[in-house]
Protein backbone atom coordinates (compact mmCIF):
# COMPACT_ATOMS: atom_id res chain seq x y z
CA UNK A 1 0.00 0.00 0.00
CA UNK A 2 1.24 3.57 0.59
CA UNK A 3 3.09 5.70 3.22
CA UNK A 4 0.27 7.84 5.00
CA UNK A 5 2.13 9.77 7.90
CA UNK A 6 4.48 12.61 6.51
CA UNK A 7 6.93 11.94 4.23
CA UNK A 8 9.83 14.09 4.17
CA UNK A 9 9.02 13.99 0.16
CA UNK A 10 5.43 14.75 0.30
CA UNK A 11 5.01 12.73 -3.24
CA UNK A 12 6.80 9.74 -1.76
CA UNK A 13 4.80 6.79 -0.94
CA UNK A 14 5.37 3.25 -1.48
CA UNK A 15 2.69 1.55 -4.54
CA UNK A 16 0.86 -1.42 -4.20
CA UNK A 17 2.51 -4.31 -3.99
CA UNK A 18 5.62 -2.17 -3.48
CA UNK A 19 6.50 -1.03 -7.27
CA UNK A 20 4.40 0.94 -9.78
CA UNK A 21 4.01 -1.35 -12.82
CA UNK A 22 2.44 -3.97 -10.39
CA UNK A 23 -0.27 -1.86 -9.56
CA UNK A 24 -2.58 -3.67 -12.14
CA UNK A 25 -2.03 -7.28 -10.45
CA UNK A 26 -2.65 -6.12 -6.97
CA UNK A 27 -6.07 -7.69 -6.31
CA UNK A 28 -5.31 -11.25 -7.89
CA UNK A 29 -2.03 -11.02 -5.90
CA UNK A 30 -3.54 -10.46 -2.90
CA UNK A 31 -6.60 -12.72 -2.84
CA UNK A 32 -4.08 -15.44 -3.68
CA UNK A 33 -1.12 -15.72 -1.96
CA UNK A 34 -3.19 -13.59 1.67
CA UNK A 35 -6.61 -15.48 2.43
CA UNK A 36 -7.79 -11.89 1.84
CA UNK A 37 -11.52 -13.18 2.06
CA UNK A 38 -11.12 -14.53 5.53
CA UNK A 39 -9.32 -11.90 6.89
CA UNK A 40 -11.09 -8.73 5.29
CA UNK A 41 -14.55 -10.29 5.96
CA UNK A 42 -13.03 -11.08 10.16
CA UNK A 43 -12.33 -7.33 9.94
CA UNK A 44 -15.44 -6.03 8.78
CA UNK A 45 -17.72 -8.21 11.19
CA UNK A 46 -15.16 -7.05 13.90
CA UNK A 47 -16.20 -3.30 13.35
CA UNK A 48 -20.01 -4.15 14.41
CA UNK A 49 -21.23 -1.52 11.68
CA UNK A 50 -24.56 0.57 12.30
CA UNK A 51 -26.67 2.98 10.44
CA UNK A 52 -24.65 6.27 10.84
CA UNK A 53 -20.70 5.36 11.72
CA UNK A 54 -18.21 7.53 10.39
CA UNK A 55 -15.92 4.92 9.09
CA UNK A 56 -12.35 5.91 7.57
CA UNK A 57 -10.71 3.76 5.77
CA UNK A 58 -6.70 5.05 5.70
CA UNK A 59 -4.75 3.18 2.70
CA UNK A 60 -8.14 2.18 1.30
CA UNK A 61 -6.08 1.28 -2.14
CA UNK A 62 -8.25 -0.46 -4.55
CA UNK A 63 -11.25 -0.23 -2.64
CA UNK A 64 -12.09 -3.99 -1.49
CA UNK A 65 -12.32 -2.75 1.88
CA UNK A 66 -14.21 -0.38 1.12
CA UNK A 67 -16.57 -2.35 -1.46
CA UNK A 68 -17.02 -5.05 2.16
CA UNK A 69 -17.77 -2.20 4.66
CA UNK A 70 -20.60 -0.90 2.37
CA UNK A 71 -21.82 -4.36 1.56
CA UNK A 72 -22.11 -4.92 5.47
CA UNK A 73 -23.98 -1.59 6.22
CA UNK A 74 -24.71 0.93 3.02
CA UNK A 75 -25.58 3.87 5.47
CA UNK A 76 -22.55 4.38 6.53
CA UNK A 77 -20.48 7.43 6.54
CA UNK A 78 -17.51 6.23 4.86
CA UNK A 79 -14.00 8.16 3.63
CA UNK A 80 -11.30 7.14 1.72
CA UNK A 81 -7.66 7.67 2.00
CA UNK A 82 -4.68 6.79 -0.20
CA UNK A 83 -2.05 9.03 -1.90
CA UNK A 84 -1.68 7.00 -4.34
CA UNK A 85 -3.82 8.05 -7.57
CA UNK A 86 -3.29 5.15 -9.65
CA UNK A 87 -5.44 3.10 -6.98
CA UNK A 88 -7.74 5.46 -6.37
CA UNK A 89 -8.89 5.38 -10.11
CA UNK A 90 -9.18 1.56 -9.75
CA UNK A 91 -10.80 2.18 -6.40
CA UNK A 92 -13.81 4.28 -7.62
CA UNK A 93 -14.23 2.22 -10.91
CA UNK A 94 -14.51 -1.26 -8.58
CA UNK A 95 -17.27 0.71 -6.39
CA UNK A 96 -19.27 1.80 -9.50
CA UNK A 97 -22.02 3.88 -8.35
CA UNK A 98 -21.51 3.27 -4.69
CA UNK A 99 -18.31 5.94 -5.33
CA UNK A 100 -20.62 8.67 -4.98
CA UNK A 101 -21.52 8.07 -1.14
CA UNK A 102 -17.80 7.94 -0.39
CA UNK A 103 -15.68 11.07 0.65
CA UNK A 104 -12.74 10.26 -1.16
CA UNK A 105 -9.05 12.04 -0.01
CA UNK A 106 -6.13 11.34 -2.21
CA UNK A 107 -3.43 12.23 0.39
CA UNK A 108 -1.97 11.16 3.62
CA UNK A 109 -3.63 10.81 7.04
CA UNK A 110 -1.82 14.12 8.37
CA UNK A 111 -3.00 16.33 5.69
CA UNK A 112 -6.63 15.13 6.51
CA UNK A 113 -8.59 17.53 8.44
CA UNK A 114 -11.20 16.34 10.72
CA UNK A 115 -13.52 18.55 12.69
CA UNK A 116 -15.10 17.36 16.41
CA UNK A 117 -17.93 16.39 14.42
CA UNK A 118 -16.38 14.78 11.93
CA UNK A 119 -14.19 12.43 13.88
CA UNK A 120 -14.43 8.58 13.13
CA UNK A 121 -16.00 6.57 15.35
CA UNK A 122 -13.94 3.59 13.40
CA UNK A 123 -10.67 3.39 11.58
CA UNK A 124 -9.73 0.59 9.35
CA UNK A 125 -6.56 -0.28 7.98
CA UNK A 126 -5.47 -3.19 6.58
CA UNK A 127 -1.83 -4.16 4.83
CA UNK A 128 0.15 -0.67 4.97
CA UNK A 129 2.04 -0.38 8.11
CA UNK A 130 4.54 -3.34 7.11
CA UNK A 131 5.46 -1.45 4.00
CA UNK A 132 6.35 1.99 5.93
CA UNK A 133 9.48 3.40 7.92
CA UNK A 134 9.72 2.39 11.42
CA UNK A 135 8.99 5.58 12.63
CA UNK A 136 6.26 6.11 10.51
CA UNK A 137 4.05 3.41 11.60
CA UNK A 138 4.08 4.62 15.12
CA UNK A 139 3.14 8.49 13.65
CA UNK A 140 0.27 6.98 11.64
CA UNK A 141 -1.17 4.87 14.49
CA UNK A 142 -0.43 8.32 16.65
CA UNK A 143 -2.43 10.41 14.24
CA UNK A 144 -5.33 7.59 14.26
CA UNK A 145 -5.13 8.17 17.80
CA UNK A 146 -5.82 11.36 17.65
CA UNK A 147 -8.42 11.76 15.14
CA UNK A 148 -10.66 9.18 16.39
CA UNK A 149 -13.63 9.97 18.77
CA UNK A 150 -12.89 9.40 22.59
CA UNK A 151 -14.38 5.51 22.65
CA UNK A 152 -13.83 4.80 18.69
CA UNK A 153 -12.31 2.39 18.10
CA UNK A 154 -9.55 1.41 14.99
CA UNK A 155 -9.42 -1.73 13.24
CA UNK A 156 -6.06 -3.00 11.71
CA UNK A 157 -5.08 -6.13 9.23
CA UNK A 158 -1.93 -6.78 8.68
CA UNK A 159 1.08 -8.57 8.65
CA UNK A 160 2.86 -8.31 12.45
CA UNK A 161 4.72 -10.80 14.84
CA UNK A 162 5.37 -13.58 12.90
CA UNK A 163 5.46 -16.20 15.64
CA UNK A 164 6.34 -19.66 14.36
CA UNK A 165 9.03 -20.68 12.09
CA UNK A 166 7.50 -21.70 8.89
CA UNK A 167 5.48 -18.19 9.37
CA UNK A 168 9.37 -16.20 9.25
CA UNK A 169 10.30 -18.31 6.46
CA UNK A 170 7.47 -17.21 4.50
CA UNK A 171 7.50 -13.72 5.34
CA UNK A 172 10.95 -13.90 4.38
CA UNK A 173 11.32 -15.61 1.15
CA UNK A 174 7.72 -13.26 -0.11
CA UNK A 175 6.67 -10.14 1.64
CA UNK A 176 10.73 -8.79 2.66
CA UNK A 177 11.93 -10.31 -0.78
CA UNK A 178 9.39 -7.41 -2.26
CA UNK A 179 9.19 -4.92 -0.20
CA UNK A 180 12.69 -5.08 1.67
CA UNK A 181 13.85 -6.17 5.45
CA UNK A 182 14.38 -2.75 6.90
CA UNK A 183 10.38 -1.79 6.92
CA UNK A 184 8.86 -4.87 7.04
CA UNK A 185 11.33 -6.94 9.76
CA UNK A 186 10.07 -4.73 13.10
CA UNK A 187 6.33 -5.78 12.24
CA UNK A 188 7.74 -9.51 12.38
CA UNK A 189 9.38 -8.54 15.26
CA UNK A 190 5.78 -7.30 17.08
CA UNK A 191 6.61 -3.43 17.03
CA UNK A 192 3.08 -3.01 15.46
CA UNK A 193 1.21 -4.56 18.87
CA UNK A 194 4.01 -3.28 21.25
CA UNK A 195 2.68 0.41 19.93
CA UNK A 196 -1.20 -0.53 20.02
CA UNK A 197 -1.30 -1.62 23.46
CA UNK A 198 1.12 1.48 24.75
CA UNK A 199 -1.55 4.16 22.23
CA UNK A 200 -5.06 1.78 22.95
CA UNK A 201 -7.31 0.88 25.17
CA UNK A 202 -8.60 -2.76 25.32
CA UNK A 203 -5.86 -3.34 22.31
CA UNK A 204 -6.05 -6.97 21.61
CA UNK A 205 -5.19 -9.30 19.15
CA UNK A 206 -8.68 -11.06 17.35
CA UNK A 207 -7.76 -13.77 15.15
CA UNK A 208 -4.39 -14.80 12.95
CA UNK A 209 -4.53 -16.26 9.27
CA UNK A 210 -1.63 -18.21 8.31
CA UNK A 211 -1.28 -17.66 4.68
CA UNK A 212 1.85 -18.39 2.11
CA UNK A 213 2.63 -14.74 2.43
CA UNK A 214 3.22 -15.32 6.72
CA UNK A 215 1.17 -14.55 9.00
CA UNK A 216 -1.54 -11.90 8.88
CA UNK A 217 -3.17 -10.51 12.42
CA UNK A 218 -6.73 -8.81 13.30
CA UNK A 219 -6.13 -6.06 15.84
CA UNK A 220 -8.75 -3.94 17.76
CA UNK A 221 -8.13 -0.78 20.04
CA UNK A 222 -9.92 1.74 21.32
CA UNK A 223 -9.21 5.21 21.88
CA UNK A 224 -8.34 6.47 25.58
CA UNK A 225 -10.76 8.91 27.36
CA UNK A 226 -14.31 8.89 27.59
CA UNK A 227 -17.18 7.75 25.31
CA UNK A 228 -19.28 11.25 24.70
Amino acid sequence: MARLAAPVDPRAYTPALGKVWLTPHYDRAIALLTRERYWRDALVLAAKLAPGDRVLDVGCGTGSLLKALLSNCPRIELTALDPDPAVLAVAKRKLGDLQSVVHWHEGFLGSLSVSDEQRPDKIVNSLVLHQVPLHEKRAILERMHEILRPGGEVLIADYMRQDSRLMRMLFRATVQQLDGVEDTQPNAEGVIEDHLSELFDHAERLKVFHTPTGAISLWRGTKKGKMQ
